[in-house]
């Protein structure tokens, strides 16, 4: 039985959708001349069917799975933030090694995991980055020494380099386009990793650790950070097998479609739709008829299906054709290469900062007052509920005319510089708090924005490695800077004005982005 057949039943006689019907809801956001035609008709089609669908139970389950990897992407940087002093403490050594040994793993799973979501399929990258990460976590809470944990906290940053460029093109393939904005929304649960390390690590921590030198530091009396890593892996791998176990993750209509699985991907449509309670009228005939009048011809092209075309096909995998269709014209290698600044740009600002803020302050005369580890968890918990309403108020600004993505995006970026800049007033602790309440806020819209600003500006069959290429150009930078810390001098104001100005450029440069998503379907 065909696919067409097994689909229509009874429903034949309904209203189906119409090749060249394209809604306003569900117009794209490229040229015709920005991606391949045949692609293009094709995804226009999956486009209205998934709109047909609408938002359902499926879509809202997959906001929470693909949660967990927003989640993990912000807890982990605070964790080895976290942990950083009791564990200099306790090895007495230099913590810009865990920093870098982590910006490395980030780096590295950043460009795996992206590419090979578009070679392998998005389904296994997205079940295996956080198994990955819990794993490794865990054991990191056992280290005998400083290398051992540096090694394995390189080891699990590859897992969670993976889940931003893995999820936002998961996430984005299957909401309906009038529903995209969610995407800018899912950074909430950005926000609440930095609020659950910080919750955790509080007791934890301020808890069961020692002061350091120079009193000695032994591990009998230094278990907090362990503790910590215990829970946060462990929190891991309860997400991971909610996410393998419990949900059942379809594999990207529009991931087949562009490998040239139609039928595939239309019973994955209809499988949604069921799930959701819905019917869909779409068929495998009216993708074919799509690509069919994109290039002009009757004729439908046969596949040759002999073992060695198999063999080349594989190989024809690992081509540069998806890194050379990011830059197919002119507008989306202009496109490429903004965002790839962007992101190359905020990823050197974001942890230059963070290194020698705290330094910097200290030989300025701030008064901080009570130094205990207690006032500095509070502060954290803080400054991480702060930026919960950030999150959630870039999805209300996104979808606001002549705002849009890019004003957003370039907006509240200036802003995040402008509060870098500010806290190098502070002398006192809260007023160091009250500037990086403001810093917390602003970045928490600046980022959830470029988090689903980026995947929207990739077409889907090439988006897994447009992910990859500009979060690998974020970590590069980001290596940077702990780099950074171990040779220069920490006593400067010089990074930390560097580090505003980077942001004060990067909102700037966001106005150059030629295309803006809203009110525009992703292809």
């Amino acid at each position: 039985m065909s696919a067409t057949n097994s689909f229509e039943g009874d429903s034949a006689k309904e209203k189906k959708l119409d090749v060249y019907e394209i809604t306003t809801e569900t117009r794209d956001i490229f040229t015709d001349d920005s991606l391949d035609p045949v692609y293009q008709a094709k995804a226009r089609i999956l486009n209205d069917a998934l709109q047909e669908i609408g938002m359902g139970k499926y879509q809202w389950y997959l906001f929470v799975v693909c949660g967990f990897g927003w989640l993990s992407d912000n807890l982990w940087p605070i964790v080895t933030g976290l942990i950083l002093d009791p564990v200099m403490n306790e090895f007495n050594v230099n913590g810009a090694w865990l920093k870098l040994a982590q910006n490395i793993g980030l780096l590295v799973g950043a460009a795996f995991w992206g590419v090979a979501s578009d070679v392998w399929g998005r389904r296994w990258a997205f079940n295996l980055t956080l198994l990955i990460t819990g794993v490794f976590a865990i054991a990191a809470g056992g280290s005998l020494n400083y290398v051992a944990l540096c090694s394995l906290a390189a080891v699990w940053s590859v897992g969670v380099g993976g889940n931003l460029p893995v999820d936002s093109a998961v996430f984005l393939e299957f909401i309906p386009a009038s529903h995209q904005y969610l995407l800018t929304v899912l950074s909430i649960w950005w926000a609440f990793g930095q609020l659950l390390g910080s919750l955790v690590a509080w007791p934890l921590i301020s808890d069961y650790s020692c002061a350091g030198p120079p009193a000695p530091c032994p591990r009998s009396s230094n278990e907090g950070w362990r503790y910590f890593l215990y829970a946060m892996g462990g929190l891991m791998m309860l997400l991971w097998i909610l996410r393998f176990f419990v949900f059942k993750l379809y594999e990207s209509p529009k991931y087949l479609m562009g490998r040239g699985k139609d039928e595939l991907a239309v019973e994955i449509v209809h499988k949604i739709a069921a799930y959701n309670g819905k019917i869909s009228h779409l068929t495998l005939e009216q993708l074919q008829k799509a690509g069919k009048l994109a290039v002009g011809t009757d004729e439908e092209v046969q596949m040759d299906t002999s073992a060695l075309a198999a063999v080349k096909r594989q190989f024809n995998k690992f081509s540069g054709d998806h890194v050379r269709a990011l830059f197919a014209t002119r507008k989306m290698a202009y496109s490429t290469s903004i965002l790839i600044v962007l992101w190359a740009f905020i990823g050197l600002a974001f942890p230059l900062y963070n290194s020698f803020v705290t330094y910097f302050l200290q030989t300025r005369g701030a008064d901080f007052g009570d130094s205990s580890v207690y006032i500095t968890y509070r502060n954290q918990v803080i400054i991480s509920v702060i930026g919960v309403p950030g999150a959630l108020m870039a999805g209300y600004f996104v979808e606001l005319p002549y705002l849009g993505r890019r004003g957003t995006l370039s907006i509240f970026t200036i802003l995040t510089g402008v509060f870098i800049l500010a806290s190098t007033t502070a002398r006192t602790s809260n007023a160091l708090l009250g500037w990086n309440c403001g810093y917390s806020y602003t970045s928490n819209v600046m980022y959830g924005v470029l988090y689903a600003l980026s995947p929207e500006l990739f077409p889907t069959k090439d988006r897994g490695t447009g992910n990859a290429i500009v979060a690998t150009a974020n970590r590069i930078f980001g290596v940077m800077a702990p780099i950074i810390a171990l040779y220069a001098n920490l006593t400067t104001s010089v990074p930390i004005w560097v580090a505003g100005g980077i942001f004060l450029v990067s909102g700037l440069i966001a106005l150059l982005l030629p295309f803006e998503p809203r009110g525009h379907a992703s292809l």
